[in-house]
């Protein structure tokens, strides 16, 4: 009964879940799978495993080792897509950004559809194409297109748009060779918006398409 406890505390600690903002999907905890802090919670779930067996300092070590190795790779394998997108998306308009082991592709409106419009400009294809090349590269990853609108007009209008924009990406990346299963879309229309809409500005950086680029801890 014991052990099965303290298995149950390893188990608790050492993975951990947070909730994908736009899927809804519980995965494991950023917080105990990168870097150090994976080292950490291996370390600790290691220390409680040779504990069990007599031998707490060899567990921990171990179990140290296993967690940064798992943290590590994830966090180097995203620097690396982060680096490509980088370079593939010079000049090409797209926000390139990171935020832990997940990356953000920011594309702004004006620069993929006309206004009031969900088909993608012609001129944006071959930003996509590049995208979509560096996605089957990086292929430990889940993609997530999220698309966004300024306040202007009706809410139930904008909030449809977003969606059939977002929609509209991800269905190109999959036509350009990104597997479907890998890909999700959702509109948010105006509910998060980035700037003021009071301004032209604001409502020109609030119309959007976000991509979310989120490693899947299983395969590393």
């Amino acid at each position: 009964m014991r052990t099965a406890i303290i298995l149950g505390a390893i188990a608790a600690f050492a993975v951990g879940c947070t909730t994908n903002p736009y899927t809804g999907e519980q995965r494991a905890s950023r917080a105990v799978t990168s870097g150090a802090a994976g080292a950490a919670a291996g370390a600790a779930a290691g220390a409680i495993g040779g504990a069990i067996a007599g031998r707490p300092g060899r567990g921990a070590a171990i179990g140290a080792a296993a967690g940064a190795v798992i943290g590590g790779g994830i966090g180097i394998y995203q620097d690396q897509q982060q680096a490509k997108l980088r370079e593939r998306l010079l000049n090409a308009g797209v926000q390139v950004e990171r935020d832990g082991d997940n990356i953000y592709l920011i594309m702004p409106s004006d620069v993929t559809f006309a206004v009031n419009q969900s088909d993608i400009k012609p001129g944006f294809y071959q930003t996509l194409n590049a995208v979509a090349e560096v996605f089957d590269e990086f292929d430990k990853t889940t993609i997530t297109v999220a698309g966004h609108a300024d306040s202007t007009g009706p809410e139930q209008y904008n909030m449809q748009l977003s969606q059939q924009r977002a929609l509209s990406v991800s269905n190109y990346l999959a036509a350009q060779g990104v597997a479907p299963g890998r890909l999700s879309s959702i509109g948010f229309g105006e509910s998060r918006p980035i700037a003021d809409n009071a301004t032209d500005a604001g409502r020109a950086a609030n119309r959007r398409v976000e991509i979310t680029i989120d490693p899947v801890e299983a395969q590393f």
